[in-house]
């Protein structure tokens, strides 16, 4: 393949590359296979109509479109090749001219990847990161292994207080007009959730279930409904019931009945153990993001806006399947915060520039360094991943594609250089504060 390469400006380049008539013209029969049916001409059964009817009928450049798209990856992937370049962004891509017998010229702007200026990366300093865990970290988790063990009891005629769970029914209006997501019926509310608008829930403190109350509140300034931001509300509030919570004690019993051991010591000894073990899994976490962070912020590299621009929109993307896992939709998240795509954008700049800034500074480490990945390394990582998801890795290993394995390759050769940093990296422990005492001692 004859390949053009001109460097347009820094980090972006233009390639010309073209595809065979030969190629294009099976690429064209392809087409009008895939096709046929969708085209009629009269005196001919639809999809029974000859390709050079169609041609005549519709234009030569009917198919054309069809067969850019079927040669246009393959043709690409080659000319990248062929130049020795390493494309970091999607291309702008242009068709120079199609003539029927003649080669088909392409043209393509590619954003290249960024030279990397490493600094220091081999004993950077960063302050060593400890959470310890004690014994009120363990009374709190069974304190909320408490609350969800609770019985509701009917307290009808008790005060209401904070804690109480209440069920009522509330119709809200601004200016004695109902609003839309003003009304509920039989709704369960507990007391100090901050479920509702702020000093909604207070003013049901001290009222009794079959109580009738006017509620008086302020939307605040900025939420997400802009027509009632800011407006004074009253709801109407009719509380049929009220209930409290009625805590089981924390003894033997408590334990053996909301875990597998038989006493509270061993019961509290297992949480200390899986706390300590979040505790050290955090640790783990935040070292390596501390000196890869201090890594990279001695790099330089500037990253090209078309790469920035990507990775903004993958981030939205990723932002809206989290969405849709929570069942919302991120045209109804817009709505309601007043934004906009390119808004969305926008605001995870700076989040985008990181990663790319951080991603590009450890491949470059990789490269320097010449780590690797062998192929023991893959399957021992196939092996793995197939445990977690429940199958065989040769099944698992067939279900991958060339581009999956190429991906898996880069993940494990990142942790290999974080690995590799934070193990020669300068980890102190930070200074203990000085009390008032030492200090009037030391002065």
């Amino acid at each position: 393949m004859a390949v053009k390469s001109e460097q347009v400006e820094k980090n972006l380049v233009k390639l010309t590359f073209e595809v065979s008539s030969e190629d294009f013209a099976k690429a064209i029969n392809k087409a009008y296979a895939k096709n046929a049916k969708k085209y009629s001409v009269p005196g001919f059964r639809k999809g029974k109509v000859p390709k050079s009817v169609i041609e005549k009928y519709y234009t030569e450049a009917v198919f054309y479109d069809d067969a850019v798209n079927a040669v246009l990856p393959d043709a690409y992937e080659a000319a990248v090749k062929e130049a020795g370049i390493e494309a970091a962004a999607r291309p702008e891509f242009d068709v120079e001219e199609i003539k029927k017998g003649e080669p088909v010229v392409f043209t393509a702007l590619v954003t290249t990847k960024p030279e990397v200026e490493l600094g220091e990366y081999i004993g950077v300093k960063v302050k060593k990161i400890e959470h310890n865990v004690s014994d009120s970290d363990v009374d709190k988790e069974i304190k909320v292994t408490q609350e969800k063990n609770a019985r509701l009891v009917p307290a009808d005629n008790k005060k209401i207080k904070k804690g109480s769970i209440v069920t009522i029914d509330f119709l809200g209006s601004v200016d004695g007009v109902e609003f839309e997501g003003g009304k509920g019926e039989n709704y369960d509310l507990e007391i100090g959730s901050n479920t509702f608008i702020p000093g909604f829930e207070d003013q049901l403190i001290g009222k009794k279930a079959g109580e009738d109350v006017d509620v008086n509140v302020t939307f605040p300034e900025e939420y997400h409904a802009e027509n009632l931001a800011g407006k004074d509300a009253l709801f109407k509030v009719k509380i049929h019931e009220h209930k409290i919570k009625e805590l089981p004690e924390i003894n033997d019993d408590f334990a053996s009945e909301v875990s597998e051991f038989d006493t509270l010591e061993e019961y509290k000894n297992s949480i200390k153990e899986k706390l300590t073990k979040s505790a050290e899994d955090r640790v783990k976490t935040e070292t390596e993001n501390a000196v890869v962070d201090a890594v990279v912020e001695g790099a330089k590299v500037e990253i090209p806006d078309a790469m920035i621009s990507e990775q903004c929109e993958r981030m939205v993307e990723d932002f809206a399947q989290r969405l849709q896992y929570q069942g919302l939709d991120i045209n109804q998240y817009m709505q309601y915060t007043g934004s906009n795509i390119e808004q969305m954008k926008e605001s995870f700049k700076p989040q985008a520039e990181k990663q790319l800034k951080t991603t590009l500074v450890l491949e470059a480490i990789v490269k320097k360094e010449g780590i690797s990945v062998t192929d023991e390394e893959v399957g021992d990582k196939i092996c793995e991943m197939a445990k977690q998801y429940n199958m065989e890795a040769d099944k698992l290993k067939e279900l991958m594609q060339e581009r999956d394995i190429e991906n898996l390759k880069e993940e494990l050769s990142m942790n290999k250089v974080i690995d590799m940093l934070v193990n020669k990296a300068k980890i102190s422990k930070p200074r203990a504060k000085k009390t008032e005492d030492t200090a009037k001692k030391e002065g």
